[in-house]
Formats: structure tokens, C-alpha cells, sequence
């Protein structure tokens, strides 16, 4: 990335960041991967419990790793390998009274909106009501210039890739694109749109110069 590319992204995470905090909701800029997870470990204290939702960007950026190494913080994880379908189900509901809730956006729209959709609906469930700080670390090829075609990158780019890393039976993993499919298969069933927050800075949004996740 060159000097030029690395001046649009600055300015372009200012700007998201002066109108997520017209909404109420924190927002900071890392330039790089590697320190915006480091920023993110230095505000998660010990003694804290920390919920994992699904998210790709965070485990690129190797956040879980590091925050298993940090003493006295306690991951509730549903995707530890092995786990039987109940006990997986357990955690995440455990995750919704977590301190902290770690995860990320599947798009954000130039004036501030976080926009999602979720297969079971814990991840925006989560982001909405229950832990007690929520970060969302967002690279900034997420980033949309309205709510239309945030919710086209959902459903045309993010969902199919989800849908083919997590093998799913869906049209879009042959085809590439959403045919909004009535599959038993669909990981598209839960719309969240989140304009602001009550709580102000509950949720922190942790935008990041680097492409990041789906």
C-alpha cells in the first residue's frame, strides 16, 4: 500500500469515526492489523470474561491467540474444536452476558450504520443488548457509501465466501451469489441494522487500515 492509499484510509476512518460518535458510539483507527489488536488486549482487564462470536477479521489478525495468552481473562468460546451441538449452544447464549464481546461488522455505511446478517443470530443479538462492551474490529473494505449496497456486500460477497468456508448446502456456494434461497441451509436469517446506542460508547467500533475478513 503505498503513502497516497495510506492517506485515504486515514481520512476516510475520521470521517466514519466523527459520525459513529454522532450516534453514540466510540470509534479509534489503528493503521495496521497488529496494533489494533494490541490496543484491543490493553482494554480488556483481567478478571474480565470475553465472549467469541464468528468472525474471521479476528482471527486474521490472530486476536484469540493473544488474548488466551493474557492472564485472568476467561474466552467463553462455542468453536473450540469437538464441542457436541448442545454444549456450542450453551456458550454462545453464556456469550450474551459476557463483559465483553469481540467481533466485527459485515458492512458499514459511510454515516455510521453497523449493518449485519446472521445465520442463529447470537453475534447480532450480542451486538445489541447484554455484554457489557461490545468491539468490533472493522477493516475498512467494508466500508459502503450507503445502507443499499451495504446490504448488497452482505448478500452478494460476504455471505457466499461464509457459506463456502462453513460448507454449507446453499445455491450461493455454486453460484457465488445470493438467490435468497429457502435452503435449511441458510446462513442469511437474521437482519440487524444498528443506527445508534442508548448507552453511549457501549459499543466501540475499532477501524482498521487493512482489508480485513469478508
Amino acid at each position: 500500500m503505498d503513502i497516497h492509499q495510506i492517506m485515504c484510509r486515514e481520512k476516510l476512518a475520521q470521517h466514519l469515526i466523527k459520525n459513529l460518535n454522532k450516534r453514540r458510539l466510540e470509534a479509534s483507527y489503528a493503521p495496521s492489523a497488529a496494533q489494533a489488536r494490541d490496543e484491543i488486549l490493553a482494554m480488556i482487564p483481567a478478571g474480565a470474561t470475553a465472549g467469541r462470536c464468528g468472525s474471521m477479521s479476528l482471527v486474521e489478525m490472530g486476536l484469540w491467540e493473544a488474548l488466551a495468552a493474557k492472564a485472568g481473562v476467561t474466552i467463553i468460546d462455542p468453536y473450540r474444536p469437538g464441542l457436541a451441538l448442545e454444549e456450542a449452544l450453551s456458550l454462545r447464549i453464556r456469550g450474551l452476558t459476557a463483559d465483553y464481546m469481540i467481533t466485527s461488522t459485515n458492512a458499514i455505511t459511510l454515516d455510521g450504520r453497523l449493518v449485519n446478517l446472521d445465520g442463529q443470530g447470537n453475534r447480532v443479538a450480542a451486538m445489541c443488548f447484554g455484554p457489557k462492551k461490545v468491539i468490533l474490529v472493522v477493516g475498512l473494505n467494508k466500508v459502503a457509501p450507503d445502507l443499499e449496497t451495504a446490504m448488497a456486500r452482505v448478500k452478494h460477497h460476504a455471505a457466499p465466501i461464509n457459506a463456502i468456508r462453513l460448507n454449507r448446502a446453499t445455491p450461493c456456494v455454486e453460484t457465488g451469489l445470493c438467490s435468497d434461497c429457502k435452503s435449511p441451509e441458510r446462513i442469511c436469517n437474521m437482519w440487524s441494522i444498528i443506527e445508534g446506542q442508548l448507552v453511549a460508547n457501549r459499543i466501540h467500533v475499532k477501524l482498521v487500515g487493512e482489508d480485513l475478513g469478508y
